[in-house]
């Protein structure tokens, strides 16, 4: 079995976890999702994968997402599989997905083919190149719609032009601890991207994780998207190591981080919130040096600790307390 893309560590990783590239398409024959019936979206999900099959170097999964179980289903979407819309309706909907889960594509979401392609660390161009690539050989196959003004058409008018949405997501701990996130989440909205929580909304976004993305594919090319996403993401970078350079001058946060370490290492209920909090200092502890840990261990707890993967390991539906105790459980074994 091929090891999972966010047991990697790549460039950047003291701040930047992992990359990835979207892609929208859909197929000229067919109307979009919304209006598109059952037998349509069966027809839809069969020609895509034919074509996928032929994608060079990639071997795909391929799973009908009403097969799955609700724990499955929802486990895909805290992995960032599938989106949360695509996860709540589930008939005639069906995913390809990689042995090592770096390359998914739903089909029938919000179009009939969504791509996507994940890579740790900061690597938007090789997970541009990666996606590129898939892209063009399923277009050998399928004939993408596409309009000489708008570009490549969507059913959502914010994916029309290039169909891409680029993100990197990004750990920023010290800028939510000199509050300076709120301030920065609007100045990027001026600037064509979003940053937003990967788990929860705004400034409270669990673990400190933050999404930074283009909002922008009509009138831009998917190299200046990248450019400029690139360009942003970096600038955020350097300002968090400043802003953890300044709140390790107070003997609080080497406190607080072995605090965290403490409670992880020999707590026997933790639920998600709180797990995410904790992880998110013991993350900083490790980068720093003061944790004996690797970041890639890190992102995979991150990832496995979430509510319906952690039941799947289990193969078995939990209820909350039982599902804090074995998150406690693996925790303490993942420490040792």
């Amino acid at each position: 079995m091929s090891a999972k893309w966010y047991l990697g560590t790549g460039a950047q990783n003291d701040v930047v976890i992992s990359t990835s590239i979207h892609i929208a398409r859909n197929i000229t024959q067919f109307p979009f999702p919304a209006t598109l019936s059952l037998q349509d979206k069966l027809k839809v999900n069969a020609i895509v994968k034919d074509a996928a099959s032929s994608v060079t170097d990639y071997r795909f999964n391929y799973y009908e997402m009403k097969m799955l179980s609700q724990s499955e289903v929802v486990s895909l979407a805290e992995r960032h599989l599938v989106s949360p819309e695509f996860a709540s309706s589930r008939d005639g909907r069906a995913l390809l997905l990689t042995e090592d889960e770096a390359v998914s594509i739903m089909l029938n979401e919000e179009d009939h083919i969504r791509l996507q392609v994940m890579y740790a660390g900061f690597a938007l161009d090789e997970a541009y190149r990666t996606a590129d690539r898939i892209d063009t050989s399923l277009n050998t196959k399928l004939d993408f719609a596409f309009d000489d003004k708008l570009g490549f058409l969507s059913q959502d008018p914010a994916s029309l032009g290039t169909g891409m949405k680029a993100s990197v997501v990004l750990h920023l701990p010290g800028l939510v601890t000199t509050s300076q996130i709120t301030r920065l989440i609007t100045t990027v909205s001026k600037l064509g991207l979003s940053l937003r929580g990967s788990y929860g909304e705004g400034a409270a976004a669990k673990g400190d994780l933050f999404r930074l993305s283009n909002t922008i594919t009509l009138g831009i090319s998917e190299k200046a998207a990248i450019e400029n996403l690139k360009s942003i993401a970096l600038q955020i970078a350097a300002q968090e190591r400043v802003a953890r350079e300044e709140i390790f001058k107070a003997p609080v946060t080497e406190d607080r981080i072995y605090r965290a370490y403490g409670v992880l290492k020999y707590a026997r209920l933790i639920d998600t919130a709180e797990f995410m909090e904790l992880i998110s200092l013991v993350r900083l502890g490790a980068v720093k040096g003061i944790i004996n840990m690797e970041c890639s261990e890190i992102e995979a707890m991150m990832i496995q600790m979430q509510p319906a993967t952690i039941s799947l390991s289990v193969d078995r539906p939990l209820d909350r307390i039982e599902r804090d105790k074995l998150r406690a459980q693996l925790v303490r074994h993942n420490l040792k």
